[in-house]
């Protein structure tokens, strides 16, 4: 999945060898991620990265974009998947924003849901357990990175097709074919502000897009060569983005304490 490379700023023409050369030369040993000759992480500044891994066994290596996200988001877990072939990534999906019980007037509600379902890649899972309890809210920094995209352009202009009902509010919602990537979802979503930054290896601009969501923003990131073969135009603060994308990110809070039994011996 190179291609979400573009998504920060590396052109399609990309010499893969290349980039995974500096990454192993100047780039750093990635957190929670094993061995940190195979695991290393590479700062390109204004919290962007790219991460570099190669898995036990395996002859190839990974290169994928990260984002190191101000936000702190709310996810009521509803599953946790440990990857096999990949031990330090694991696949949350959750309500995001669930009610606290702090919050006027709210009674806690087993089973009750957040502002709305996301699944998302956690890539330091080795700091979770194997399980979480059904709801356990934990605190996520994620980003998106864009797959695909069907609609840019004025609010107005929603589609009223797929998944996502047509309205100016937000919508999320995971993929739900069986052959679609894990810790993806289609979201439609209005563009509060964008940040520019630059990807100080390739000189490319990057757009980070936040864009409303309840409770708190979510953060994005698109493909612009995608975009201009697509003909879509470049995203504006007030416009309207619609589209598959990839999250990832890290956990921020939330991790169940680990109990240690212990043992008095009387004599």
């Amino acid at each position: 999945m190179d291609f979400l490379l573009e998504c920060i700023g590396f052109p399609p023409d990309l010499d893969h060898e290349d980039l995974v050369d500096r990454v192993r030369r100047d780039g750093e040993p990635a957190p929670w991620r094993g061995d940190p000759l195979e695991h290393r992480t590479l700062a390109l500044g204004a919290g962007l990265e790219v991460r570099l891994d190669r898995e036990a066994g395996k002859d190839f290596w990974t290169l994928l974009p990260h984002y190191r996200s101000p936000h702190r988001l709310r996810v009521a877990t509803q599953s946790l998947e440990h990857v096999p072939d990949s031990p330090f990534d694991a696949l949350l999906t959750g309500w995001a924003c669930p009610p606290t019980p702090a919050e006027p007037g709210h009674q806690q509600v087993p089973g009750e849901p957040g502002a709305y379902l996301l699944a998302t890649w956690l890539i330091d899972a080795q700091r979770l357990p194997k399980r979480l309890p059904m709801n356990h809210v934990l605190a996520v920094s994620i980003a998106g990175f864009a797959l695909h995209i069907d609609y840019v352009g004025p609010n107005d202009g929603v589609r009223d097709e797929g998944i996502l009902s047509s309205r100016r509010g937000a919508a999320v919602a995971p993929l739900g074919a069986p052959e679609a990537p894990g810790g993806c979802s289609e979201v439609s979503l209005r563009v509060r502000s964008i940040q520019h930054l630059k990807n100080p290896i390739s000189g490319r601009p990057v757009d980070l897009l936040v864009a409303d969501a309840p409770g708190r923003p979510l953060l994005l990131f698109v493909n612009p060569w995608q975009l201009e073969e697509q003909g879509h135009p470049a995203p504006r603060p007030g416009w309207r983005i619609e589209g598959a994308f990839l999250f990832s990110g890290t956990v921020a809070g939330g991790i169940p304490t680990r109990r240690r039994s212990t043992a008095t011996a009387f004599g």
